[in-house]
């Protein structure tokens, strides 16, 4: 799998559960939009260093990660960063949640 399409797929779920799962939904939904954006980029950035991590104990290779713990890795990172923003963004805008504030 790579780390894009990971990222990607984590940060729609990430999304979702905001917007669907009772609890998070009530609490996130009485967060400031501010908040909100500060909160989601937060969560998707310690997904990243969380890969990032799995890469360099050599886990990642053991669930499939294709990262690797290096400059080029690095790079990776940041596109799949990118990945999980834009799919994460897109995943709230086309939910209901997302629609009903917009």
């Amino acid at each position: 799998m790579t780390p894009e399409l990971l990222a990607s797929i984590l940060a729609s779920l990430l999304s979702l559960l905001m917007s669907y799962a009772p609890g998070f939904e009530t609490w996130y939904g009485g967060l400031s939009q501010a908040a909100k954006k500060l909160t989601m980029l937060g969560l998707l950035a310690l997904i990243a260093a969380a890969s990032y991590g799995l890469a360099c104990t050599g886990w990642g290779a053991a669930v499939g990660l294709n990262l690797t713990c290096d400059a080029d890795g690095l790079v990776t990172l940041l596109t799949s960063f990118l990945a999980a923003l834009a799919a994460n963004q897109t995943t709230y805008m086309i939910t209901a949640h997302g629609r009903a504030e917009g």
